[in-house]
């Protein structure tokens, strides 16, 4: 299934994309996509719908396609050929940190360059999203705690995440940074979530151009990894890093987004996302 949010901010109500690629309105079955929605029985009776009796819609505003997420984790630099791009060993573990959730918006909502900001980046990530209370689980039975996935822009200020004191947090966190969607794609219409490629365009210039197949660690191994030294709870979305292409790694000189540029970003199978830069 492919499940969505739509509506004005903070208002957002379900929605499921049918067999034939038409928005329908969930709202007269659930309440959101959520957490408590997001396990396997409450999917399973979803998937019983039958879409084509639901109402037509057309969406004006794709929402954030997890509501109330309760942690938004990262993983940095967890592409083989992103760790080659920046000039950095590839780390023997997981490189965690976590996005603010105010940072989350639809996928289709503009950016803002935050004041003060002088080195503002992109990367396209694949997104997972937790299904039901992960802790201390095997790597082999990591993906039956996922939901699905999405598309994420991982938005980032360099200045503020590199070269300020301090842990990347800051860097990663002001509004806007963190557009999920626009859908949310079940695990059963992902046959392997190590085998999709992704891009990402600026102006209309092709930046980013990869796959999951290059992540150092793949997302059974992620998802096992956060669980031992954190409970994953439903509805927690997990950023898997981005491969290489980014404006930071540009030769001869970095590329950084201005007012006025446009992001257009996409993953195989998960839609796309467009953001214009504004300032805030």
């Amino acid at each position: 299934m492919k499940l969505f949010r739509y509506g004005p901010k903070g208002q957002e109500k379900p929605g499921m994309i049918d067999a034939d690629g038409i928005a329908r309105d969930l709202s007269q079955h659930i309440s959101d996509i959520s957490g408590d929605m997001l396990n396997d029985h409450a999917l399973a009776r979803l998937r019983e719908i039958d879409a084509r009796m639901l109402t037509e819609i057309t969406v004006d505003r794709y929402g954030p396609c997890v509501g109330n997420v309760g942690k938004f984790i990262c993983i940095g630099l967890n592409y083989s050929d992103h760790a080659e791009e920046a000039g950095m060993d590839l780390p023997s573990e997981p490189i965690i940190f976590s996005k603010a959730t105010s940072a989350i918006c639809g996928p289709n909502d503009d950016t803002e360059r935050p004041r003060h900001s002088s080195r503002l980046d992109w990367e396209v990530e694949l997104g997972i999203v937790i299904g039901k209370k992960a802790k201390y689980i095997s790597e082999a039975d990591a993906l039956s705690y996922v939901a699905g996935y999405c598309v994420v822009n991982d938005v980032s200020e360099r200045d503020f995440q590199i070269q300020r004191q301090g842990q990347w947090t800051k860097g990663k966190s002001a509004d806007t940074f963190g557009p999920i969607g626009p859908w949310l794609v079940t695990r059963d219409e992902v046959a392997d979530p190590q085998n999709l490629s992704l891009y990402l365009d600026v102006n209309g210039t092709r930046m980013q151009d990869g796959s999951t197949n290059t992540m150092i660690f793949g997302v059974a191994y992620i998802v096992s990894y956060l669980s031992q030294y954190m409970s994953l709870q439903p509805g927690d979305v997990i950023a898997t890093g981005t491969p290489p292409g980014v404006g930071m790694g540009m030769k001869p000189e970095p590329v950084y987004l201005s007012p006025g540029d446009v992001v257009e970003l996409g993953i195989e199978g998960m839609g796309c996302q467009r953001q214009t830069i504004i300032q805030a």
